[in-house]
């Protein structure tokens, strides 16, 4: 195990003006000894992959409520993709209906929190994942 802290960047990606689950994982994330970088409200997908290539992050963590999921999700995995990121790790916070569960996975989403996750599982699913 390395001494690198895991750098994750915490994004809203757009419309969704609902940031307080976000900013509870960025903080328990943080708490838990990570580096977090909080992107803030109504990011594009454009804003989300550059911010992730100039932090040079190990997660990219998106919080979705407004249920444009499966529209953002892909874009921001494809521009993560296109900039050689294909080592970041990116995991969705919000609704998510189940049927769309399966579709994220194929898509290489590492994992999926819906409302009342707790954060020791977030952490937890997070390290696992940066450790892979």
């Amino acid at each position: 195990m390395t001494d690198k802290k895991i750098r994750v960047l915490v994004a809203k990606p757009g419309l969704d003006g609902h940031d307080r689950g976000a900013k509870v994982v960025a903080r328990a994330l943080r708490d838990a000894g990570m580096e977090v970088i909080y992107t803030g409200l109504r990011q594009t997908p454009e804003m989300i992959a550059e911010a992730a290539l100039q932090e040079d992050v190990d997660v990219v963590g998106l919080s979705i409520l407004s249920g444009a999921h499966m529209a953002l999700t892909p874009r921001v995995m494809e521009l993560l993709k296109s900039n050689g990121q294909t080592h970041v790790k990116v995991f969705i916070g919000g609704i998510i209906p189940d049927e769309d569960l399966i579709r994220l996975k194929e898509l290489g989403v590492a994992g999926v929190f819906g409302p009342g996750a707790s954060t020791e599982d977030i952490i937890r699913d997070v390290r696992i994942a940066v450790e892979e």
